[in-house]
């Protein structure tokens, strides 16, 4: 098979990757509203989102198995493994199988897409050093390529905590105000809050179980701080710790508490909103300024020209 027939079938296996890929995301995200809309009608019950769920098809077990070989192999230090857990925990990810699929995405991408992009340039005109440059950019994009989605979801897991905090808390105040005791109450707010704010109902729900569990409350709630690694959270865990410890009046605690965070959320927003002046000055610049100068100099240009031409 001659080069430009090579580039050909790699264009036509890139193109027909890419369509199902699109096709697949957007089935997932059909199925994913379809299960929202039952949750909220609850013809479905609430289920942890885990990486168990992406092992249902084939390739997925496969760079899974790869992962965990890698992972079983000792040739990442264990430290470093714990780092990418605690990673995969804070964007929402937890168990053994949130690390291997990591793992085996990073090492199957480094392989498969400096295979392709050699097999799509194998007719180009490049020469040997620009070629292996180029390479070497796409392995690398592969490599970096699951942190960066990793690091998009651990953003938009926090954004969901930031939303849903203050208003979990205002659950937690009324059901201790209903007599509720803390284990109780966490329950309750992580069955109620669910279907708004299904991130931080999902922290609730684990803490809720490790109360069951656990002897010691303080253990579970050190546990709710270290698995999101945010401020807000490790500072309901010390205040419902210090409530059990030292009997101090839960309900006040928690209104301060709540209280604290919807007014550094406003602070938060305010501080956007003051940076906006600044944000859009350059597109004032480039775009407005100059449809402003031609609407108000522009008759006065053509009359200059028309008189020129005339004269």
């Amino acid at each position: 098979m001659n080069a430009p027939l090579l580039a050909l079938a790699a264009l036509g296996w890139l193109v027909m990757a890419g369509g199902g890929t699109v096709f697949a995301l957007a089935a997932a995200r059909q199925r994913r509203l379809r299960r929202r809309i039952d949750v909220a009608r609850g013809r479905a019950p609430e289920a942890e989102p885990t990486a168990a769920a992406a092992l249902r098809n084939a390739p997925a077990r496969v760079v899974a198995a790869l992962g965990r070989l890698i992972a079983q192999s000792g040739v990442l230090p264990g430290r470093t493994l714990a780092e990418l857990q605690q990673t995969l925990t804070t964007a929402g990810l937890r168990g053994g199988n949130g690390l291997a699929l990591f793992v085996g995405a990073k090492i199957v991408l480094m392989t498969v897409l400096p295979l392709a992009a050699f097999v799509a340039l194998h007719g180009a005109a490049l020469r040997p050093p620009l070629r292996w440059a180029a390479l070497g950019g796409v392995a690398l994009t592969g490599l970096l390529a699951p942190d960066y989605v990793i690091k998009q979801m651990r953003a938009r897991h926090v954004a969901g905590l930031h939303r849903g905090l203050p208003d979990a808390l205002d659950l937690l105040v009324i059901c201790a105000q209903a007599g509720l005791g803390l284990e109780a109450a966490i329950a309750r707010v992580a069955e109620e809050i669910a279907p708004a704010h299904p991130a931080i109902a999902r922290e609730l729900e684990i803490t809720s179980r490790e109360l069951q569990i656990t002897a010691e409350s303080r253990l579970a709630l050190d546990s709710l701080a270290r698995r999101t690694g945010l401020d807000s959270l490790r500072r309901l865990a010390a205040t419902l710790t210090q409530s059990l410890h030292y009997g101090t009046p839960l309900v006040a605690a928690l209104r301060g508490l709540s209280a604290e965070l919807r007014q550094e959320a406003l602070t938060r927003f305010e501080e956007r909103a003051a940076r906006l002046p600044v944000m859009l000055t350059l597109p004032m610049v480039v775009f407005i300024l100059p449809c402003v100068f031609i609407v108000v100099g522009g008759p006065a240009v053509l009359q200059i020209l028309a008189a020129l031409h005339h004269a």
